[in-house]
């Protein structure tokens, strides 16, 4: 078989895979970019968009539903699931179209619709045909996990990817898992009209986060009518279409929890099974995440790895980041890594939690020493007018020197009001800076102002 030979090789055409394709044909590289589902990755085809298209039909009928709150007398709300779904997939062929006929306008680039895997140093085999290249990216993503529960693989289940694709509003959804994924499907069909039951084996829904963070989300779900159950460990499952049964241990016994349909939650998995990375000494950790240092490089001399396969913060921002290190390193004579670079995130459930920089949590297990400013939304001008006052702000200061640490928003519009944080903390403002600008009125915003006198403890 003949060994074509190639600038550059692409395994998986994701946020970081298919800008890079585009940087490298801009620098005269000859590219292979192959993809074995999608041009665009989990974001544009399973991840944030169709999520969040999903997520904005939940809040509308969630706003329709409180519209006697505001003086709108409105009727019965009924969801129409399958227009739920044609405006989803809209949405998603657009961004997708879109980066197809990015790759396709690109010169030097060929894309290649199959399974890439390594038959050799510095060599890639897919559809019967071998390539060879000096540079090798791995962008191949992850997928759901399933866990290791009895009976789990007897029982016909959804995913991220199937739950989205669903005709008819599940009677009584059952999710396994309290992280970010679950809770963003749990409060979505809760609002569609679904009874949900989260279950989650962790003490605290969202195990990375501060536990009164974690506490007033799932106080906010709960007043939504989702029940929580944590400290609980499904054992075994079965059941068949329309009927489910889980069996889950918690607080010291056995329960029998019901549903129509199960959401499983609970982890992701690395695409590297496929790729047959130990043939050329490609290291991975132990749950297959490839291994890399601060520049993305793997074990293996010229071949690197983005994204969300190598492990840490699973986020499209993260991704595309990974995609600028390389090129500022390989193509522009640069030299950046990932060492000390943000990582912010939203998580898209009602109202939304925006999160950056260090918990409280980490801050004391850093010996850091600091003040924890923290208020409810409903000191926020501007959420008492829209009336959507749940939640609450909390910044972490350095005591010493006025730093800003880190920051959880959870609120409307969590994740805009997160950025300024950011973009404070990026620009090395302490918090007086905040605290006594000139912000317009009534903005959310000019909550900055007033957080930073409700210090906890003083």
């Amino acid at each position: 078989m003949m060994t074509e030979q190639l600038d550059a090789i692409i395994l998986g055409s994701g946020q970081a895979g298919t800008p890079l394709a585009v940087a490298l044909s801009r620098a005269g590289k000859k590219t292979a970019l192959i993809e074995s589902k999608h041009v665009g990755g989990t974001c544009v085809n399973e991840g944030c968009t169709p999520t969040k298209t999903m997520v904005a039909s939940a809040r509308v009928a969630y706003l329709a539903r409180r519209g006697a709150d505001y003086g709108v007398r409105t009727g019965p709300i009924t969801m129409d699931m399958t227009r739920v779904r044609e405006r989803k997939r809209a949405i998603v062929e657009s961004f997708r179209s879109g980066n197809e006929k990015r790759v396709a306008g690109a010169k030097n680039v060929e894309l290649i619709c199959g399974e890439g895997r390594f038959a050799g140093p510095k060599t890639v085999a897919v559809n019967g045909r071998t390539l060879q290249a000096e540079w090798i990216f791995i962008n191949t993503g992850l997928r759901a996990a399933t866990p290791a529960i009895e009976g789990i693989a007897g029982v016909p289940f959804l995913d991220n990817v199937s739950v989205m694709e669903l005709g008819e509003v599940p009677e009584h959804l059952l999710v396994l898992g309290g992280g970010y994924i679950g809770l963003e499907f749990g409060q979505m069909f809760r609002r569609f009209g679904s009874s949900v039951t989260v279950i989650h084996l962790g003490a605290q829904l969202l195990d990375h986060e501060d536990a009164d963070v974690a506490e007033e989300v799932q106080k906010i779900l709960e007043e939504d009518g989702i029940e929580v159950l944590l400290k609980a460990k499904t054992v075994k499952a079965s059941g068949s279409p329309g009927q489910v049964e889980l069996e889950v241990e918690m607080n010291g016994g056995t329960r029998i929890v019901k549903g129509s349909h199960l959401l499983v939650a609970a982890g992701r998995a690395p695409n590297t099974d496929r790729l047959n990375l130990e043939a050329v000494g490609i290291a991975t950790d132990e749950r297959g995440h490839v291994q890399v240092n601060e520049f993305l490089e793997t074990t293996v001399d010229g071949v690197f790895a983005l994204g969300d396969v190598k492990g840490g913060p699973a986020f499209t921002h993260i991704s595309y980041d990974d995609y600028r290190i390389v090129k500022t390193n390989l193509l522009d004579g640069g030299s950046r890594t990932t060492r000390g670079r943000f990582v912010p995130y939203t998580v898209f459930f009602d109202p939304q939690l925006g999160r950056v920089g260090m918990t409280e949590t980490e801050a004391r297990k850093r010996g850091r020493k600091i003040r924890v400013a923290k208020m409810p939304m409903s000191y926020v001008a501007r959420a008492l007018e829209t009336d959507e006052t749940r939640g609450l702000i909390k910044v972490v200061v350095d005591a010493e020197t006025g730093e800003i640490l880190g920051a959880a928003v959870l609120g409307i519009e969590g994740g805009e009001m997160m950025s300024q944080i950011q973009i404070a903390m990026m620009g090395g403002l302490k918090y007086t800076a905040l605290r006594d600008a000139t912000l317009a009125h009534p903005t959310l915003a000019e909550a900055w102002n007033n957080l930073f006198s409700n210090w906890e403890g003083e």
